[in-house]
């Protein structure tokens, strides 16, 4: 009916406007909202099939970080010294590793997410961006569980929690745009290009040792620091430790990828909603 705006775009009655696409979008959250049904239905799949048919089901969001944190704090922090601004090592640790293995599953799983759904892109149509948002959220759970040991940890060494506590949240937030933003990129770019699945976890790989995991930033000399600071991930899992261990925070660092964040999705989504109506075609 002319003249009429739809409140939804399920509404029986709203106005159809065919314009010639653009070259560059953004994300259209109207649209991402009137999905959120989907976008939950697709994110309980990828939680099912994560742990599926496994013997310590959920237990691997557990044991996958207690196991590296237990490795690290041997090999870094028994025999190789490595200083940790003096809160003990184990604990020092697992506040960097929560956001990391986070951000490298999620990015992990999102990358080869289009191409695994492959049966969905093809048949019918939907936000392509909710299969990424979807891989995405599906690893909140572990990230929350692996909070929850980290605090049990912070009372075992009598590391005190603070009020830094509560900006959790925000933190948690930064850190799953910055995975979202990676993911889009390279969902998108692993359907035009196989070789992404192989690159990905040489690239996220490689990304670990560039960022702040197991050792502090103190032991980069302050000239090279804003090298290191360009890594997004740097001032996120810096954030983290001032979160968990009551440390200052580093409020430049953070504002620094943040903005890197925010700029970084926004080239991926506009990138991603640039090339997603090939995706039926090349899947």
């Amino acid at each position: 009916m002319a003249g009429v705006e739809a409140d939804s775009p399920f509404d029986h009655q709203h106005v159809t406007r065919i314009e010639p696409p653009k070259a560059w979008r953004t994300v259209d959250w109207r649209e991402l909202w009137a999905y959120r049904e989907l976008l939950w239905v697709l994110t309980r799949r990828d939680i099912k099939v994560r742990y599926k048919q496994a013997v310590l089901g959920a237990g691997w969001a557990i044991l996958r970080p207690v196991l590296t944190m237990v490795i690290f704090s041997v090999i870094f922090g028994h025999f190789a010294k490595i200083p940790s601004d003096g809160f003990p090592y184990p604990v020092f640790l697992y506040a960097a590793l929560l956001p990391w293995t986070f951000f490298a599953g999620a990015i992990g799983s999102s990358a080869n997410s289009l191409v695994g759904s492959a049966h969905l892109v093809s048949k019918i149509y939907f936000p392509r961006l909710i299969i990424p948002i979807a891989s995405v959220g599906a690893g909140l759970m572990d990230l929350l569980v692996s909070m929850a040991i980290l605090l049990l940890m912070m009372v075992w060494y009598g590391v005190g929690w603070s009020w830094n506590l509560l900006a959790a949240p925000l933190l948690i937030l930064a850190v799953v745009f910055a995975a979202l933003s990676v993911g889009a990129l390279l969902s998108a770019l692993t359907v035009a290009y196989r070789d992404f699945t192989q690159l990905t976890p040489f690239l996220v790989q490689l990304w670990m040792y560039v960022t702040p995991v197991i050792f502090p930033v103190s032991m980069v000399p302050e000239r090279w620091r804003w090298l290191l600071y360009l890594n997004p991930m740097t001032g996120l899992v810096e954030g983290f430790r001032s979160v968990f261990l009551g440390k200052p925070f580093d409020l430049a660092g953070l504002a620094i990828s943040m903005a890197i964040v925010s700029v970084a999705f926004v080239v991926a989504v506009a990138y991603f909603q640039k090339v997603e109506r090939r995706f039926a075609d090349i899947i």
